[in-house]
């Protein structure tokens, strides 16, 4: 009996470990549940989420803002415990939760009907819930439809918990089966030192690109042929196994007196090519992340978070190899927790602002434009630069709930300037997915018609450029927003050998001189000369030419003498907050009316 009642309780800690890990195609199914259960119900606010012995984790969500929170300060606790349904038509009329923090905070539960995710052993895995600001009744129909949608959901998560154990692509293990086989260990009460390395042969970015220009077929080919030649580049030994545990990512589990460590697979990695087939074939960067540890005492999901933390880290500072350091571990999770909050920062409108640095043209001396640039105040930590946020934010979704905030900001901006008839330009910067949307160019349009602007009043700067020029999508999204008659920057021009390439491939308003080409003009002949030559050539085709990091009033002569229109930096004004900007730029226009007057 008691045998039976630890596999059944080993199977539920399975099951419930496999859905909180991270994988996107799963979560991508469940978000599709989540809002089926809106339309179908007609209630706006729907959710799964998945309990352990502490916490509540939402794995998908539709109109619903709570992300995880303590188990016992969850509704669905009352779901799992009972190991039924849960109605509660108005939270206030109830004793239970009328001053429980998520009803009288948010997300501001008013109504809540919730149903257990129950496996073919009635073991309760979660909650499928719908909830509301608003009470609702909440009829049998409507119930049984919430169970039947919670009846799809587990069919579903049982399927995809049983996917077999090899990839399809390279025919290798695959990542629930290098799970399994640590897990196995453990339950063995293996107590060997082991280690487990993890290969990152192709970038996902770098294999969706290929996907793009060459199709899938040739990936896969290339993929297989990564999966033919590790093992006679590794030649690992009996009871050594290669998992294929994502695209173009491989793992190796090996026991700690094995030759295979990351170090010695980053040296034997070096150099490796593979075919793309027809005879095409590409040099792959290999970087390798190490984990140590014993099965016994270490959850499978956590060495290959460790190892995966390595890795990462290895990639991050272009390393060949990283082997995992609880302190690195430490700064990712801060990591992860900024991320959360970045993200309540964005949606509730909490912490972030922009400033706005002047442009000014070299010749009057007047304001000609503005840079938004985003700021945020947290809570804790204080004033945060963009460095401390923005490059997190580039590898998420978040990046694009960032840049609907910077736009919305910018236009409010706008219209209160254009209300003290104030016209000047504001640029923002956007990345490489806005320009790729198909629709980007026309929603900023709707906005700027919306707030009765023109578009010309609002500047796009261009960031990645060479992301930008190898994506026809974005490249053609460009296109569309300069037809459109928004003024597109080029940032960061002057540094690198294929600059010049770019001005015939983007259609461009202003070339922004990156500061490295500026501040050295003054000390260094070469640079002058070579500053002195690129805003004659770029005059010559017709730009307009912008210098950053401009600090005193001789280098600003400087670049007026040889032809530049315009500059920013702190020789003229900081970043200004928009108290700060009104000031500056009352100031600033009355001088030059009255000078010219």
């Amino acid at each position: 009996m008691n045998k039976n009642l630890n596999a059944i309780n080993e199977r539920l800690k399975r099951a419930l470990e496999a859905l909180l890990a991270p994988d996107e195609e799963r979560d991508n199914v469940l978000r599709k549940f989540v809002h089926l259960a809106n339309q179908a119900l007609g209630i706006p606010g729907s959710f799964i989420s998945v309990l352990d012995e502490e916490f509540q984790y939402i794995r998908a969500s539709h109109n619903f803002s709570l992300k995880h929170s303590k188990r016992e300060e969850s509704l669905c606790q009352h779901v799992v415990d009972g190991d039924s349904a849960l109605i509660v038509s108005d939270t206030w009329l109830d004793a239970r939760f009328l001053t429980h923090r998520f009803v009288t905070g948010e997300p501001y539960i008013r109504f809540y009907a919730g149903v257990p995710l129950k496996d073919r052993e009635g073991q309760v895995l979660g909650t499928f819930c719908v909830t509301d600001r608003e009470p609702h009744p909440f009829s049998d129909t409507q119930l049984a439809t919430l169970k039947q949608l919670a009846e799809l959901v587990m069919s579903f998560l049982e399927a995809w918990h049983a996917t077999g154990f090899d990839d399809p692509v390279t025919h290798l293990p695959n990542r629930s089966r290098l799970i399994s086989d640590m897990q196995s260990l453990a339950a063995e009460g293996d107590k060997f030192k082991r280690r487990l390395i993890i290969i990152d042969c192709l970038k996902m970015a770098h294999a969706y690109d290929l996907a793009k220009t060459v199709g899938m077929m040739p990936v896969e080919e290339l993929l297989r042929d990564i999966a033919i030649k590790l093992p006679r580049r590794l030649r690992p030994q009996n009871g050594e196994m290669i998992y294929a545990i994502s695209t173009g990512r491989f793992a190796i589990l090996v026991r700690d007196e094995s030759r295979l460590d990351a170090s010695w697979i980053a040296g034997r990695m070096e150099g490796i090519c593979a075919e793309l087939g027809n005879g095409i074939s590409i040099t792959l960067t290999s970087h390798a992340g190490q984990t140590d540890f014993t099965a016994i005492s270490s959850k499978a999901y956590d060495v290959v978070r460790r190892a995966s933390a390595a890795l990462e880290e290895a990639i991050d500072k272009n390393l060949p190899s990283v082997i995992y350091k609880e302190s690195e571990e430490i700064k990712h999770s801060n990591d992860f927790t900024l991320m959360n909050e970045l993200s309540d920062a964005i949606r509730f409108d909490k912490g972030l602002y922009l400033v706005y640095q002047p442009k000014t043209c070299l010749k009057s001396g007047q304001p000609v434009g503005l840079e938004a640039l985003i700021r945020w105040t947290h809570p804790v930590r204080g004033e945060l630069s963009p460095a401390a946020f923005v490059p997190m934010a580039e590898q998420t979704d978040l990046l694009h709930e960032m840049t609907e905030w910077v736009i919305d900001t910018t236009i409010a901006c706008l219209k209160r300037l254009n209300r003290q008839n104030i016209q000047l330009p504001v640029t923002i910067n956007v990345s490489l997915n806005d320009f790729a949307k198909s629709n980007f160019a026309e929603l900023l349009e709707s906005k700027m018609l919306e707030a009765r602007l023109p578009n010309n009043l609002l500047g796009i700067e261009c960031l990645e450029t060479e992301r930008i020029i190898e994506n026809a999508q974005a490249l053609s999204g460009l296109h569309r927003l300069y037809e459109k008659g928004f003024n597109i920057s080029l940032d960061d021009f002057g540094t690198g050998y294929s600059n010049i390439s770019y001005l015939r491939r983007m259609p461009l308003d202003v070339i922004k001189l990156d500061r490295s080409l500026i501040s050295g003009v003054l000390k260094d002949a070469s640079a002058l000369i070579i500053a002195r030559s690129i805003i004659k050539m770029l005059k010559e085709l017709d730009y307009t030419v912008l210098a950053e990091g401009v600090e005193d009033a001789e280098v600003a002569t400087l670049l007026s003498d040889f032809g530049c229109d315009q500059a920013q930096g702190y020789f003229f004004a900081k970043p200004l907050s928009d108290p700060e900007l009104d000031i500056w730029l009352h100031r600033r226009l009355w001088n030059c009316k009255h000078k010219f007057s």
